[in-house]
């Protein structure tokens, strides 16, 4: 019996260092956490602030313009858009999201392992984040509060470097650093907000058709996303969105 429970102890000791060596790794200290705040940008700009210029250069936006993100949980995609001025928004980069956790739907509460989804803006920059650099989002939102679990919504969702996650987006050090230098240039040049749409997925054509009819518990949830998807596909302007008294989303075309 002893030997028994000792190789149940064995194993399931194994199972637990096998499933937490990617988070334990990622938290390991490297040379470039062993800095400080200022010096990591420092050695993030020293690396990838040309990379990230001449992205903008070629898409013909004056850097660092105005920024917008869109988060696809689906295709594990972060889409960096920008733009000079007032008019249509071009697209900066597209960064694969290198883990992720949970399922269609959104975050209701703390520990689900669940990506939000809904409409929400960069609130902090973190230089001295575990996972290399990070930036914030606001979730909970307005939205989620009336949603989520009210006691434990869960929260810290970022964007972020390395290659694990729980519930965030990992882009990889090289990424993080040229989306931190942007986003932390357009803070330092004009302080405008970035706003994030994080979508299940690509919501058109027949892959979101398939996508949708898997996950229909989610449809009326998904359908308040929808128009935001498709006013930005349609005219390359982020559409304004308000949040209900009830908690529905609202959406209203940029003009």
């Amino acid at each position: 019996m002893a030997k028994v429970v000792l190789a149940l102890l064995v194993f399931a000791l194994t199972a637990f260092v096998w499933r937490a060596y990617p988070t334990l790794r990622a938290r390991m200290p490297d040379d470039f956490q062993k800095l400080s705040g200022p010096e990591r940008v420092a050695r993030a700009r020293a690396a990838r602030e040309a990379v990230i210029r001449e992205k903008y250069e070629k898409a013909g936006v004056q850097y660092p313009g105005e920024i917008f993100l869109r988060w696809f949980k689906h295709e594990a995609q972060l889409e960096l858009w920008a733009r000079s001025g007032a008019g249509p928004f071009r697209l900066i980069a597209t960064y694969p999201i290198l883990k992720s956790s949970g399922g269609p739907g959104p975050k209701r509460r703390e520990g689900d392992r669940q990506v939000p989804e809904g409409f929400y803006i960069v609130d902090r920059f973190n230089p001295e984040s575990l996972y290399h650099l990070s930036l914030g989002l606001d979730y909970p939102n307005a939205a989620d509060r009336i949603h989520a679990d009210p006691k434990r919504p869960g929260g810290d969702i970022f964007i972020h470097g390395k290659d694990v996650t729980i519930g965030c987006a990992p882009l990889g050090d090289e990424a993080i650093e040229e989306v931190y230098l942007a986003a932390l240039d357009l803070r330092a040049v004009t302080g405008r907000k970035i706003e994030v749409h994080l979508f299940p997925a690509r919501m058109s054509g027949p892959g979101w058709e398939s996508f949708a009819a898997q996950s229909s518990k989610h449809a009326a949830f998904w359908a308040e996303l929808k128009p935001a998807y498709d006013a930005f596909e349609r005219t390359r302007l982020v559409p304004k969105v308000s949040v209900t008294p009830k908690g529905r989303y609202l959406i209203e075309p940029a003009k």
